[in-house]
């Protein structure tokens, strides 16, 4: 018997079959096709990421020598859309995570509330990416709201197609900006205060509740099997990674960067929401999770990757061969990584970018390592404000994602924040996570501490810092980069 994920990310769709020890058994990655309309707006066509998570499943299902016993579905967090709760009619496209076309909306709610209170309740700063800011972009722009209509985020709207069932978790609720953490109850007051339905959104439930159970999929799978959303993919790569403990944080390298760590749940306050960190609902009982971003982190690779680039962009190893000719020691030059703002522990969307120290000798190498230890110099910061503010003392990290694969990078991280670093060697730690949370609803694991025995088994390769590195690179975040972020900040303030 044998347990299946789903993993609907931003830019690839993937199914895994595990066994019950974690092991991968079969694995399908397919591409997350997005489209942009004649406004410039992002979307996803569901229809056609349904048939993506259909194709996907097919070729894992092929390969079955045992049967699956329960399904649990992951995905980015906010990404939703709304279907016809009755008839099953999609009524808009998928509004990825990332699309900026509500950015108005979400300055018009932050006008409409107390953005203090709103996140003692949310555990979350006011965005243009949560669900409630697409559902009133949706309304301005046309759509007509009715208690007909339920909002599912890419999770639920997998799981409704394989159960015809519609529901969420409490981590993806939490997601909207509509949800209290606390109470684990939708924001009635909220909800109605903006003129939508209380029941615009699905019922909610811990995650890896079984929603449903498959039906109707043409010999692809069998009916009677149990899904499950298993929730936000970050909370998820967390369960299955093995941070559980305040001394472990997880490390998730991606377009964005984020660090987020386990807490036991309590009341928020101010110092919470000063941070810039967010809280949520965790995978596991009694837990919120904490989150901080650096929001253009392996973005700002991929800026200087095409400003190297000619006719073809240039591949990874090409850019990695690059830091061959920088020096061991660190560059000198301040990076800070605000191409798009910075998140914790100063968010600021008006912030920008900028390099200082540059000098005439300085070659292509010396820029991309300086953009590199730019980016940890913003970890180190978060990694210390989440320590002041009683988040944990951490002493370990667990990193996770394509930037893992960057040695220079991994030693840089050792180096300036002087922790170690965890690299899983278990291959699709977020699927994994899916097909855990999964089967502990469905019964197959008997609590929560057995999926932290069964993830204990997994190898890692550690990174470890160089005590003479680390006191040079402390010296120039001391000394160079946090005070001279000031200037830089009031700069832009006084701009925007």
């Amino acid at each position: 018997m044998s347990l299946l994920g789903i993993d609907i990310g931003t830019t690839h769709i993937k199914t895994g079959i595990f066994h019950f020890d974690g092991s991968l058994v079969h694995l399908s990655i397919h591409p997350t096709k997005s489209h942009i309309d004649e406004k410039g707006n992002t979307y996803y066509d569901p229809e056609e990421l349904w048939q993506t998570v259909m194709d996907a499943i097919e070729k894992v299902a092929k390969e079955m020598e045992e049967d699956i016993v329960s399904i649990g579905v992951t995905s980015m967090a906010e990404s939703g859309l709304l279907v016809n709760r009755h008839t099953g009619e999609c009524v808009s496209d998928m509004i990825p995570w990332f699309d900026r076309r509500t950015e108005e909306v979400s300055d018009w709610i932050g006008r409409e509330i107390d953005s203090f209170e709103q996140f003692k309740k949310t555990g979350l700063h006011n965005s243009y990416k949560h669900g409630l800011a697409k559902i009133l972009w949706l309304k301005q722009n046309g759509a007509e709201i009715h208690p007909d209509l339920v909002w599912l985020s890419a999770s639920d709207y997998i799981v409704y197609k394989l159960t015809g069932e519609i529901g969420t978790d409490y981590t993806l609720a939490a997601r909207t900006y509509a949800f209290g953490i606390d109470d684990k109850e939708w924001n009635e007051q909220l909800i109605k205060h903006f003129q939508l339905p209380v029941s615009i959104f699905p019922k909610a439930e811990p995650s890896g509740t079984t929603t449903g159970y498959t039906e109707g999929l043409s010999g692809l799978l069998e009916d009677g099997i149990p899904v499950a959303v298993s929730g936000h993919d970050h909370v998820c790569t967390m369960l299955a990674a093995g941070v559980v403990e305040s001394e472990t944080t997880l490390n998730s390298m991606g377009t964005a960067e984020t660090l987020l760590g386990s807490t036991k749940e309590r009341k928020l306050g101010k110092s919470d929401f000063e941070s810039g960190f967010s809280f949520g609902c965790h995978v596991l009982p009694s837990y919120f999770f904490w989150l901080g971003s650096i929001q253009s982190s392996g973005g700002s690779v991929e800026w200087l990757r095409k400003q190297y680039s000619s006719d073809e962009l240039l591949s990874y190893k090409a850019m990695n061969d690059l830091l061959k000719d920088a020096p061991r020691e660190p560059t000198g030059i301040l990076y800070y990584p605000y191409l798009a703002g910075s998140g914790a522990p100063k968010p600021d969307p008006r912030v920008r970018a900028a390099f200082i120290g540059l000098k005439d000798s300085h070659q292509k190498g010396d820029i991309y390592k300086a953009l590199l230890e730019g980016t940890v110099y913003e970890l180190r910061s978060m990694i210390e404000a989440a320590e002041d503010m009683g988040l944990g003392n951490i002493k370990k990290l667990v990193s996770v994602g394509g930037g893992t694969k960057n040695q220079e990078w991994m030693d840089i991280k050792a180096n300036v924040t002087n922790r170690e670093f965890f690299i899983p060697q278990t291959a699709e730690v977020t699927l994994l996570g899916a097909a855990l949370v999964a089967g502990l609803g469905a019964g197959i694991y008997s609590s929560p501490d057995e999926i932290i025995r069964v993830v204990g088994k997994a190898e890692h390769r550690q990174v470890s810092p160089d005590k003479h590195l680390h006191q040079r690179y402390s010296e120039i975040f001391t000394e160079g980069y946090l005070p001279l972020q000031g200037p830089l900040r009031d700069y832009y303030a006084s701009q925007s």
